[in-house]
């Protein structure tokens, strides 16, 4: 009788220690006060190994899509990666755009850049410039990789030689002059609302970067999706170690109740491709609402 006493005493104790770590322990990893777990973060928490690959949509976008790859050698990444940017049958939602029948044939590291080298079938293209700039950003989001090069059978192809995201992507141009230029990324959702689009624009606006990201955020382009209303206000900002904080009124708060997710990661996607900072700090009439992590990814070259 004492022993099953014992042992029941000691089960309830148990459950009770297991309770007591679940209620003080998970919020404070999955529902965190003031934090929005975004797709740019989810690596972090799950610790799941994502890369994310750029195909095209049925409206002709270059559109981040998020795979997995089971495997943190350099050279595993480049392969598959390659892999899921071919052209395949069985995708009616989004495409490839390397022929099928193109091989990587060999590739180098030479600190940051990477050489890749082609069979001749990779030119079989309509879109050259998608081609090359789809490559370019998907090899470009590997964390030690910051210029691509393009060889067909060890021959440079045209001029595509140590390319960066200075290339941008989806270019969009709204230049009536030489004047006043700036060069901005902003994203989107696509019209199907679920994958995000870098769009590179060319304009003539000398404001600050987050300035004309919010501002083109509330208008709305053929064929891509903001959810941000004309009556958010960017009231001011700043950048402190790293972070970014960006301080609005109320309207953001009130927009956010059905789409937080998607309205703070276009914004924060756009940040981060326009600034060299790791947090977005949301805040609203100066005080902390929400905050971003940006994703890292570490990879063994080995």
């Amino acid at each position: 009788m004492l022993r099953k006493k014992a042992i029941r005493k000691i089960l309830i104790t148990s459950i009770l220690i297991y309770t007591l770590l679940t209620i003080y322990t998970i919020p404070k990893i999955t529902n965190k006060k003031n934090v929005i777990q975004t797709t740019l973060e989810i690596n972090d928490i799950s610790n799941i190994n994502t890369d994310t690959i750029y195909l095209v949509n049925n409206k002709n976008f270059l559109v981040k899509k998020d795979i997995f790859i089971d495997s943190n050698q350099l050279k595993d990444k480049i392969e598959i990666i390659i892999d899921n940017l071919k052209i395949k049958t069985n995708n009616n939602e989004l495409k490839g755009y390397i022929p099928n029948t193109t091989k990587l044939l060999s590739y180098k590291l030479e600190d940051d850049h990477l050489i890749l080298n082609f069979s001749k079938d990779i030119k079989n293209v309509s879109n050259e410039k998608q081609l090359i700039t789809g490559i370019t950003y998907s090899l470009l989001e590997l964390d030690n990789i910051n210029y691509v090069s393009f060889l067909i059978e060890k021959i440079p192809w045209k001029n595509y030689t140590k390319l960066s995201k200075n290339i941008g992507i989806n270019n969009e141009y709204l230049l009536n002059s030489i004047k006043d230029t700036n060069k901005v990324v902003i994203y989107y959702l696509d019209n199907t609302n679920t994958y995000y689009v870098p769009v590179t624009k060319y304009l003539n606006d000398k404001r600050e970067k987050i300035e004309i990201i919010v501002d083109e955020l509330k208008r709305t382009k053929k064929g891509l999706i903001s959810y941000i209303p004309e009556k958010v206000k960017l009231i001011n900002y700043r950048e402190e170690e790293n972070i970014l904080f960006l301080n609005f009124n109320e309207y953001l708060k009130d927009s956010c109740k059905d789409s937080s997710e998607k309205i703070l990661n276009t914004i924060s996607y756009s940040v981060f491709d326009n600034y060299n900072v790791n947090m977005v700090v949301f805040e609203i009439e100066d005080k902390k609402y929400q905050y971003i992590y940006k994703n890292k990814k570490t990879i063994d070259q080995q």
